[in-house]
């Protein structure tokens, strides 16, 4: 596959007035690249796109090699089983374990062997570092602990992309750094695409990467760095 996402001269609406125009993207095969802009500038409505939650008004949207304008109510699940999601809530069920947590997402994706579920769980949360924590609730972890789980679910099933929707806004720190590295790791060590959306310009400077401005209803690929952490820290 030539790029994981392939955008070109995308427009995307609210009802009937742009929210994103103009947008062309080419993201390959295991790069990690940042997403970032005001408030209100359009970073959710392209990620929603990205993962069919929000219609293609104009233009050529592909993901994965599917044509984002055919996704219909049959075939959006099997599409999403090759995408990844990571948000700035953890969305986990808090009376559930942590490995109940990653079961019932196994489960839900026809996974049927108690034996293949029950190795996946413990060779994902030993890559996060959590396989102590496995029979813990979500409310006995911290924030990082929490969202490392969350990481641990959106790779379950193997995918190519991860959609990381502001995963450190919650965080410290030092968690946010420990998330974002865990994040590069993976990417690196799996070959997935990674699309992180953040407001935190302090890991753009840390960690630097490929970044999108989403900015004048539309997105723009930039390689001026400094401009971009100068941009942000003056946000509103």
């Amino acid at each position: 596959m030539e790029h994981i996402i392939h955008y070109h001269d995308v427009q995307l609406n609210a009802g009937k007035h742009p929210v994103l125009s103009g947008v062309s993207l080419e993201i390959g095969p295991g790069e990690f690249c940042y997403l970032v802009g005001k408030s209100g500038s359009g970073k959710t409505t392209l990620l929603r796109s990205l993962y069919g939650d929000y219609p293609i008004a104009k233009g050529q949207a592909f993901v994965l090699g599917t044509d984002l304008s055919t996704l219909s109510f049959h075939t959006l699940p099997r599409f999403r089983r090759q995408v990844g999601m990571i948000f700035q809530s953890f969305y986990l069920f808090n009376d559930k374990t942590v490995r109940a947590n990653l079961a019932t997402v196994l489960r839900a994706t026809d996974w049927k062997d108690g034996t293949e579920i029950e190795a996946r769980i413990d060779a994902l949360l030993e890559r996060v570092g959590l396989l102590d924590k496995k029979m813990k609730l979500p409310t006995e972890l911290s924030g990082g602990e929490q969202q490392r789980v969350a990481i641990a679910r959106a790779i379950l099933n193997k995918p190519q992309l991860i959609i990381a929707d502001e995963p450190t806004g919650n965080l410290d720190p030092k968690a946010s750094d420990e998330v974002l590295y865990l994040l590069r790791d993976l990417a690196e060590e799996y070959a997935l695409t990674v699309v992180f959306a953040t407001h935190d310009y302090r890991l753009l400077e840390k960690f630097p990467a490929r970044v999108y401005l989403c900015e004048s209803n539309t997105v723009i690929e930039t390689t001026h760095q400094p401009n971009i952490i100068q941009y942000l820290s003056k946000r509103p």
